[in-house]
């Protein structure tokens, strides 16, 4: 995983380019489909605009959640290139191609018949629209209803809608079993979210927000960016965190910046906080923790396990 900035990666969180990857061990929330394509799948099939006249057999992938989402709907065989960061399954046929900055000649030069990706970076859309290459644009989810809708959709143009909404059924029904027996509060729990040791993080009003109030927790950084400017994704001060002294906290910045339990401990005024004295401070995986895949359901088990760690 290429090195990046907490800045830079809270921008490209802000502007749908959440690209980071990830190799975890498959759970059975993010086990792919299994046998061919659906027996009910017809073609032409149609997305939005897109319809395509036959199922493609050479894709391209430019968005690691794309990537997850297209092998665990059983489209793995088909898909001949995917991105530099798209790093699972492990099987994935990683390319030096870029979702960050794509580059149309290098895109058409794998001959794809369907190239996938969640950013519009420098028009590409336009450019292999002119190069006559059908393009599907699955920008960042906002919720999981967009992520539902983005499988379906993959699904539909893959020649795999059986699959696709048995992944979605899957995620829906083990959503549901984990947020099922949280403990009753009178007081929601309160957290923060890390991007990065610059203090970046996520309000509600994001994906990564929408699945911690599934938890029925509380965002510290929701006042921090109440007009929107940020785009959800405020950088905030230490004086603000301590100040809040959150029940929880979990870092997404473990692999990038090998932040730790210990090492927020050692920040200056940080060891009284309630998460630090009662050990919870949570590490996540960085890029599951950015991805709005199956793989989200990992996610919420991470989060609901250490919800279920304080005492109601």
């Amino acid at each position: 995983m290429s090195r990046r900035t907490p800045r830079l990666f809270a921008a490209a969180l802000a502007v749908a380019a959440l690209t980071l990857g990830a190799c975890a061990e498959k759970t059975p929330s993010d086990a792919p489909a299994t046998g061919g394509s659906s027996a009910t799948a017809a073609f032409p099939a149609t997305v939005g605009r897109l319809t395509l006249e036959k199922r493609p057999e050479k894709i391209v992938s430019l968005s690691p959640t794309v990537t997850e989402m297209l092998f665990a709907i059983g489209a793995g065989p088909q898909v001949t290139a995917v991105d530099d960061q798209s790093n699972y399954p492990p099987e994935a046929p990683r390319s030096e191609l870029s979702g960050f900055q794509p580059n149309a000649e290098a895109i058409a030069a794998k001959g794809p018949d369907l190239v996938v990706l969640s950013n519009d970076t420098n028009r590409i859309v336009d450019q292999l629209t002119a190069l006559r290459i059908p393009v599907l644009l699955t920008p960042a989810a906002a919720t999981l209803d967009d992520s539902y809708r983005q499988i379906t959709d993959l699904g539909t143009l893959t020649g795999h809608p059986t699959e696709a909404a048995d992944v979605t059924r899957r995620m829906r029904d083990e959503i549901a079993k984990l947020t099922k027996d949280l403990p009753r509060r009178s007081t929601k729990l309160t957290y923060y979210h890390e991007l990065g040791p610059e203090l970046y993080t996520a309000t509600s009003k994001t994906f990564i927000g929408s699945i911690y109030a599934l938890a029925g927790l509380e965002n510290i950084a929701d006042g921090a960016d109440t007009d929107g400017k940020a785009g959800g994704y405020p950088q905030l001060s230490q004086e603000v965190i301590v100040k809040a002294n959150p029940d929880l906290i979990f870092l997404a910045d473990a692999k990038c910046c090998q932040q730790s339990p210990d090492t927020v401990r050692a920040r200056s005024g940080w060891a009284g906080l309630k998460a630090v004295k009662n050990n919870q401070v949570v590490t996540l995986d960085d890029d599951i923790a950015s991805r709005w895949g199956p793989r989200v359901v990992d996610q919420l088990r991470t989060i609901v396990d250490a919800v279920a760690k304080v005492p109601a």
